[in-house]
């Protein structure tokens, strides 16, 4: 389900979690580097197993719930290096197993394989965050076969939540990689700023996104990716929140900015267009808005929501 908005003596409420965000996952991260709890947990009655064939998730019912199976259900495909300790889901102990993506799909009596992209806002929000949590480390795993300092395999450790190079001389541990994109409306009071890049369905806009560039804060990334993209001046900046975006594996920082200037010229090519839009706009057939899965939506959908108060 999407982050839900409603309202109240016209006092707007936005729930807290963005899709795929929320601490529903106890992590317990003293338990990774603990072996003998891990082999008792990974063979217990109470553990259960996340499956992801490739980069699809495992769902099934009506309506949709993310499939998580018993070791007995899954055996076939749990070997020493596929399993993944998420930590703790509703009480009990939790492990991706990542399957490699050939042939036909397997476990198909318990369900299908789909796409993360379009399940966000289908299952319930805990479920999404389980499962985005166990597609985000079985990708990282599939790009990390090797040490980057000496070129030697490298070899899951802590129950899958860090790699290790194998070579002794090295023993270079190695964590999971989250790389931080900034996602900003940028508003004049009464407009706001979208744009669109040429390979996105007709007339879908969006706010204007980028990733963090080394040794820039967050605040000068949004200044400079609205400015790149729009040649639209950004001044006050204001966090809104955050959502990890497992695609394969962004942190996307949500803003709202106050623009300065309003003249726009397309400086680096990245958007086919950009314009200014008004709340009536927005609440029409055009432009079509980002998906619900999303926190672009949800940052559009906040400044509409505080026009509705003023």
């Amino acid at each position: 389900m999407p982050a839900r908005i409603w309202t109240r003596n016209r006092s707007t409420v936005l729930e807290n979690h963005n899709v795929f965000a929320g601490a529903f996952v106890d992590r317990s991260g003293d338990r990774r580097k603990d072996p003998d709890w891990l082999n008792k947990a990974v063979v217990s009655e109470g553990a259960r197993f996340v499956p992801i064939w490739g980069n699809l998730c495992l769902v099934g019912g009506d309506p949709p719930h993310a499939v998580q199976l018993k070791r007995s259900q899954i055996e076939a495909f749990v070997s020493e290096h596929n399993v993944i300790f998420l930590g703790l889901f509703r009480n009990q102990p939790a492990f991706a197993v990542a399957i490699e993506r050939v042939g036909e799909p397997p476990l198909q009596e318990f369900g299908s394989f789909e796409g993360l992209r379009f399940l966000g806002t289908r299952l319930p929000l805990d479920e999404a965050n389980l499962v985005a949590h166990a597609r985000a480390l079985v990708l990282w795993h599939a790009s990390q076969s090797f040490c980057a300092i000496c070129g030697s395999p490298a070899l899951p450790d802590a129950g899958g939540n860090t790699r290790r190079c194998a070579n002794s001389d090295c023993a270079r541990e190695i964590f999971p990689r989250t790389d931080p994109a900034v996602i900003v409306l940028v508003h004049d009071g009464e407009r706001c700023l979208l744009g669109r890049q040429a390979s996105w369905p007709e007339n879908r806009y969006s706010t204007i996104a980028g990733f963090v560039e080394p040794g820039e804060s967050l605040e000068d990334a949004v200044r400079r990716e609205v400015y790149e993209e729009t040649n639209v001046r950004v001044g006050a900046v204001h966090y809104h929140s955050s959502q990890p975006w497992p695609f394969p594996s962004s942190l996307m920082l949500g803003f709202i900015a106050e623009a300065s200037t309003d003249t726009i010229t397309l400086n680096d090519g990245e958007l086919e267009d950009a314009q200014w839009f008004t709340r009536d706009q927005l609440r029409s057939e055009f432009p079509k808005l980002p998906f619900r899965i999303s926190i672009a939506r949800r940052l559009v959908d906040h400044w509409i929501l505080l026009g509705d108060d003023d």
